[in-house]
């Protein structure tokens, strides 16, 4: 059997494509349940969001819509996992929620109600925004003095009177800035267009994983009690790269990293593949849905450590073709090759 790290996405992977995903959620009570909490508190119920005619950006990349979607359908397809030996489980920025569920720190159901709360507060307030660019070429090498020149160029922004803006996320050859509307817009003025979308704004989005954000952590503090965690049944690696082993991690350190670091401060989710690599060296990274838009930056994560000798996106992708290292499971035929 196949040993395999889990990655759960965040915001942004539910698009167009995904409308109809939760048509395989493998537990109908659970979703139902799922349903009925959001009913509670007159919210509109997954069921309808996805199984709606027409996808519409400002009603499904809604905070307080997108993150319940997300969090449903990486559940479900951890659910239904089968062939393979899960040892670790990680996730991108939200994906965090998620994999706290998908190893065991919360069960289910407190899982979507950390998920429902925190993607409510942050629609609530909807604190700055996030733009995205990349620092790797086409090619996928390692370009640490593009990142670094990016990085400075925030920074000089940053410092500027009325200007706020910072590393959100670290996202393999990406990185992911979030600030308020002159830091944002200042950057997208310094930086030249690349392939036609870069610096892309991406909508209904706070300025996550900064100090922005402290007024927002502090409510899900509030709202949500560290009742709601337990230690996990796999070993988890947050947004730090760190590990919480399931014998040493508690229920409060699990808490308050949770509604504290992961939401005020930057996010590095290559990081956390790079730990998983070279902690777990699994036969597969499994990227649970839904979309399959982080498949890039796990390879290039995965890149940027060296993992398997892979240098370049001829690297990965020629292993990738011979011998599959990274799995997505909002692809059919990659999804048929690890769930029942």
């Amino acid at each position: 059997m196949k040993t395999a790290v889990l990655i759960c996405p965040g915001r942004g992977s539910y698009t167009k494509a995904e409308l109809g995903s939760l048509a395989r959620f493998p537990d109908p009570a659970l979703l139902a349940r799922f349903d009925a909490r959001r009913q509670a508190e007159g919210q509109e119920t997954l069921s309808a969001l996805d199984g709606a005619a027409t996808y519409s950006v400002a009603r499904h990349t809604r905070g307080d819509n997108a993150s319940a979607l997300i969090y449903a359908c990486s559940l479900g397809d951890a659910m239904a996992l089968r062939g393979v030996k899960l040892v670790a489980v990680t996730g991108n920025s939200m994906g965090w929620y998620s994999a706290l569920a998908c190893a065991g720190a919360l069960s289910p159901e407190a899982g979507f109600e950390v998920v429902n709360t925190m993607g409510r507060l942050m629609q609530e307030h909807l604190i700055g925004g996030q733009l995205i660019y990349p620092f790797m070429g086409p090619d996928w090498t390692a370009a640490p003095a593009r990142k670094a020149e990016l990085l400075a160029l925030a920074y000089n922004i940053n410092a500027q009177p009325g200007h706020q803006l910072g590393l959100s996320i670290d996202l393999g050859g990406m990185l992911v800035l979030a600030g308020n509307a002159a830091g944002l817009a200042t950057f997208e003025a310094a930086v030249p267009p690349l392939e036609g979308r870069f610096p892309m704004r991406l909508a209904n989005h706070a300025a996550f994983h900064t100090a922005l954000q402290a007024p927002v952590a502090a409510l899900g503090r509030k709202a949500l009690p560290d009742t709601l965690f337990t230690r996990p049944d796999l070993p988890l690696i947050d947004g730090r790269g760190h590990l919480w082993w399931p014998g040493a991690a508690t229920a409060a350190g699990l808490h308050g990293y949770t509604l504290g670091h992961q939401v005020t401060e930057p996010y590095d989710f290559t990081a956390a593949i790079r730990t998983a690599a070279r902690e777990f060296a699994p036969d597969l990274f499994i990227i649970a849905g839904p979309g399959s838009t982080l498949g890039g930056a796990v390879a290039q994560s995965l890149i940027l450590a060296n993992w398997k000798g892979m240098a370049s996106k001829a690297d990965f992708q020629t292993r990738q073709a011979t011998d599959p290292l990274v799995i997505s499971m909002g692809l059919a035929d990659q999804r048929a090759r690890v769930a029942g």
